[in-house]
């Protein structure tokens, strides 16, 4: 099971919906200091199911909601989807039949997070116990 794409959107500095496309030989992401590299890795850890607002910068998770600029508004709203390739059916049993899984986590200010597995929502344990059968996780 390999990643293939991750979705920002609302998510720090990523105001816009952005995509990332993983493909394969990508070893690492390189860019001046200020252009959203630290914000990548930790959207995918918040994805994954990262619970310590400290370990993403901030003081609360909400800190991961876009909170706007002198030119932007700040959102409402913060949603990262990882899209994973699932061809070869090495994901968890129940997920077999899919050849793509998306996993997705969605924040609300004042509402906390919701997280998502192919468009059905789950318990946050669920994606968690999703990337721990695969042996990898948030950190």
């Amino acid at each position: 099971m390999e990643f293939k794409k991750i979705q920002l959107n609302g998510f720090k500095s990523f105001a816009d919906k952005t995509n990332f496309l993983i493909e394969e030989g990508l070893i690492g992401i390189v860019g001046p200091n200020g252009c959203g590299k630290s914000n990548i890795v930790e959207s995918l850890r918040w994805v994954m199911g990262e619970t310590s607002a400290k370990s993403m910068r901030g003081s609360g998770m909400e800190d991961v909601i876009f909170s706007g600029t002198s030119n932007r508004p700040s959102k409402n709203i913060s949603e990262v989807v990882l899209l994973l390739d699932n061809k070869a059916k090495e994901g968890p049993s129940q997920y077999n039949e899919f050849d793509e899984i998306a996993i997705k986590r969605k924040i609300e200010k004042d509402k906390g997070s919701k997280y998502y597995i192919n468009d059905k929502e789950v318990r946050a344990r669920d994606v968690q116990t999703f990337f721990a059968d695969l042996s990898t996780g948030a950190h």
